[in-house]
């Protein structure tokens, strides 16, 4: 809606209001009606309290008068006064001033403010229609003629208010507006406004206007129109997109995002628009919207540019041609509980986000996933999914892939178990069953080569079936649970392969003493295993209590578990998953015909695996003051440490697994540790290959240590805590919350007083190497150290000033990282921001001033030097 429509409108209704009430007679007016006494409050009920006979101007509905010091009739004059917070209501529309004179003899209304003491004029007329209003100096209204005047009147229409000196109401319903002005500033003398002598409204058509100019804090300035034609309709309308200008020092005089933007219907819309520049190049942006309320809702878009930097024939020229594309789709859970899709898709070209980022988050990231996914269920037992994922890499250029995944599952049932249970069930009727079938095709490439190779032959496919058996957990000697399982899995390819030894040369490797030649072989073939696994596992726990000082009690947990897990070899010549090949020494290697397909082959050697876990929690309660309940707090010492190890049955040497320790914990709320370790029961030789002779029987150790990762995370979140609130999803009002949708590093929160982030990462490898075999071991330390350091924040150095930083630190190339400044200032109805990136390849600085208001987004002063312009 225009925002002057809203002042056509209010006044269409308020004085076919006033027409309407004001419709009986005047001798009905000249009839007996008690006078309030001075300093009293009388609400006049007109259907109940004077009799009137019924007119074609009656009213539907209720309508009361209100006045806080009296309601006076002057029967020679035939006038009623209205004196002082004078309120008359009708359903959803309301009257307020000071003074009110219903004139009988002719035929008008007339309400105004009063002067106080001071000289102020106070009460001024107010009307009110829903949840718009507008105020006025002076209202007079001929219910006969059914022409009106209101003077010195500011209304609003969202973001928009319109001040006039003189406003006409016409018969026909049009309104003539005198002495005007535009403005999005809610003050009543409003920082700038477009200032007009006359202008007309025809209510639900258009808004035409005579000379017009721009006036800011009272100074008129250059920006002149000679007449406007605004069209004053209800929804979208199309219209022009006003492109920003300047020059780029590299690639000249520009217009940037400029173009049209094409109101389809209330569905659905369309935007295109467009960067040129005067050394050549060029970019084209359609963005297409859509969405059907509590349906679904969404956005297409496309861009391609091509830009060139310096000139033609000049050292520094270069070239280069990108584009991205992008939809995002979602459905309302309440559209089809039973089913639903969505999209987020992801793709550029792999130097888009270097010269055409929208925000440093694009420009920050080289990996882009996408999902096209679709999910329903039949009865809520079975459930069905089909996606459609890519994910590329715009540093490497890898691009990955699956075309489609299709995933069937059912729930889990219980075959033995009856409709109706009576008791405790047996231990046959917990048995459950659970299948799953997963099939996708997955192709790997790159995107210089996406669409230039035959793509189905580089695409690997399958189908794999999963049925699970298990016997659910019960208890054994009341503390030890135990659960069992078997496993089945079948796979379905449409390819294999075969190796065979060859000593023609490799043109590919470069390779002339011969390689190993691959051939795919097609056809539908089916790899499948089983398994079978068991597990015993208990609870034990050990308290330590304290009577004296501020520790209460240290509460130690301990888990042990035993598990064992069984297949068979399917290496055997009977199932045909492996075979062999020779190489020039003719010596035979073992393969998998399955090897390079997506979901594997079959194991190759036969397990019988015997394992063994040991997991620790260590917790202390503490006294804590603040407490008034328990009067204590409990701290986490040792969030997790565990052991584990295992034994293969199976093998005729080398039984024992590596023993590998894991720990974690959290200190002062901020301060993460992780730490990892492995140790060999066994030595070395001169190869670095394990040998079946313990370090106990050589170095007299049970364990010899070969890898340690320690990784420190911390944390700091300081802020105002009283005045920060947190926003969640859906919190903020309706205006907030579509500028954090649609600009989320546009949009400044002026509620946080001040906020520091900081992170610092430390992970430390201490990687053990031996040589020379375990009877005389040579050992070389391999120390691997990455730190990061990161850290932002925000300032309010004053209610209206605010500075945004963000930066961090390199250790390994002691240098700083990607550094942005921001600094923002609020101009009540405009804003000013600063941002300045000092260094690295985005350096760039950008100044912009400009109106808040959406409505007059373009009329701006911006001023930048592009990163590429260095």
């Amino acid at each position: 809606m225009s925002p002057n429509l809203l002042t056509s409108s209010f006044l269409i209704t308020l004085f076919a209001l006033l027409n309407r009430i004001m419709a009986p007679s005047a001798a009905e007016a000249q009839e007996n009606i008690p006078l309030n006494e001075p300093d009293t409050v009388l609400i006049v009920n007109v259907s109940d309290t004077v009799p009137l006979s019924e007119s074609k101007n009656a009213l539907e509905s209720r309508v009361d008068y209100y006045a806080e010091d009296s309601i006076r009739f002057d029967m020679k004059a035939q006038k009623a006064f209205l004196f002082n917070k004078t309120d008359i209501g009708y359903e959803d529309i309301n009257l307020k001033a000071d003074s009110v004179v219903i004139d009988f003899m002719t035929n008008s209304v007339i309400a105004a403010g009063v002067q106080d003491s001071t000289g102020e004029l106070t009460g001024k007329p107010v009307f009110t229609q829903g949840n718009n209003s507008f105020t006025s100096r002076r209202m007079k209204y001929n219910y006969r003629s059914k022409k009106g005047l209101v003077y010195q009147v500011i209304t609003q229409d969202g973001e928009g208010y319109i001040h006039g000196q003189r406003v006409k109401y016409m018969p026909n319903k049009d309104v003539n507006i005198r002495d005007g002005k535009y403005t999005t500033c809610s003050h009543e003398h409003p920082h700038f406004e477009f200032r007009f002598s006359k202008a007309k409204v025809v209510p639900g058509n258009k808004i035409v206007t005579g000379p017009a100019y721009f006036v800011v804090e009272g100074v008129p300035t250059p920006l002149f129109i000679p007449f406007g034609l605004f069209p004053n309709k209800k929804g979208q309308r199309s219209g022009i997109v006003v492109p920003t200008f300047g020059e780029s020092s590299r690639r000249g005089f520009y217009f940037e995002n400029g173009g049209y933007y094409f109101a389809i219907n209330d569905y659905m819309d369309f935007k295109m628009v467009g960067d040129i520049y005067t050394l050549g190049s060029w970019a084209l942006k359609p963005q297409f919207s859509y969405r059907k309320r509590y349906k679904f809702g969404g956005n297409l878009n496309f861009s391609y540019a091509e830009n060139y930097l310096g000139e033609v024939g000049s050292p520094d020229y270069s070239g280069n041609k990108d584009f991205e594309f992008r939809w995002m789709h979602n459905q309302d859970p309440k559209a089809r509980p039973k089913s639903r899709f969505s999209a987020n898709v992801n793709v550029v070209s792999s130097k888009y986000n270097r010269f055409n980022p929208v925000n440093s988050s694009q420009y920050l990231s080289n990996t882009f996933q996408s999902s096209v996914n679709y999910s329903t269920s039949f009865g809520g037992k079975y459930f069905l999914t089909g996606a459609l994922n890519h994910s590329q890499n715009t540093i490497t250029r890898e691009v990955s892939m699956t075309l489609p995944k299709l995933t069937f599952s059912v729930n889990r049932f219980y075959p033995l178990r009856q409709k109706k249970i009576s008791g405790k069930p047996k231990w046959y009727e917990n048995i459950s069953v659970n299948y799953n079938s997963v099939s996708e095709n997955r192709v790997n490439t790159y995107d210089t080569l996406l669409f230039k190779e035959n793509l189905s032959r580089k695409m690997k496919n399958g189908l794999k079936h999963s049925i699970a058996l298990s016997s659910g957990a019960f208890k054994v000697l009341k503390h030890i649970v135990w659960s069992n399982s078997f496993n089945y899995t079948e796979r379905w390819y449409s390819q294999s392969i075969r190796k065979n030894w060859t000593n023609e040369p490799d043109i590919a490797s470069g390779d002339v003493d011969g390689y190993v030649k691959t051939d795919t072989i097609y056809g539908f073939q089916t790899a499948r295993d089983f398994s079978l696994s068991t597990s015993l596992s208990t609870t034990l726990y050990g308290m330590f209590a304290y009577k004296r000082g501020p520790v209460k009690a240290i509460r130690h947990v301990l888990k042990p578990g035993v598990s064992f897990s069984f297949n068979p070899d399917f290496s055997k010549d009977n199932y045909g998953y492996y075979k062999y090949y020779q190489n020039e020494q003719g010596i035979a290697t073992r393969y998998s015909v399955f090897e390079q397909n997506v979901y594997g082959s079959p194991p190759g050697r036969k397990s019988g695996n015997l394992g063994f876990r040991l997991s620790n929690n260590l917790e202390m309660k503490v006294r804590a003051e603040n407490d008034t309940v328990t009067g204590t707090k409990k701290i986490i010492l040792l969030e997790d440490l565990s052991l584990s190890s295992g034994y293969d049955l199976a093998k005729d040497s080398l039984n024992l697994s590596p023993l590998s320790v894991t720990g974690r914990t959290t200190l002062f709320k901020n301060l993460m540790i992780n730490y990892e370790g492995n140790w060999d029961p066994y030595v070395l030789d001169s190869a670095g290959r394990r040998l079946d002779i313990f370090e106990w029987e050589v170095n007299r150790r049970i364990f010899r240590p070969e890898k340690h990762t320690w990784r420190l995370g911390l944390t700091f979140r300081l802020n105002s805590d009283l005045l920060v609130r947190e926003r969640k999803s859906g919190e903020g009002t309706e205006q907030e919350l579509k500028d954090v949708n649609e600009n989320p590093e546009g949009y400044v929160d002026w509620s946080i007083p001040w906020s520091l982030n900081v992170s610092y990462d430390f992970n430390y490898t201490y990687d053990i190497i031996y040589k020379n075999g375990y009877l005389d071991y040579l050992i070389e330390k391999e120390k691997t150290l990455i730190q990061t350091l990161s850290f932002s924040g925000e300032l309010n150095v004053t209610p209206k000033w605010k500075v945004v930083f963000r930066s961090g630190f390199d250790f390994e190339d002691h240098e700083f990282t990607y550094t942005s400044f921001e600094v923002y200032r609020d101009l009540h109805c405009w804003q000013m921001r600063f941002n300045w990136i000092p260094f690295g390849f985005r350096q760039s600085w950008n100044f912009t001033i400009n109106i808040k208001s959406s409505l007059l987004q373009d009329l701006k002063l911006d001023k930048k030097k592009d990163f590429r312009d260095y």
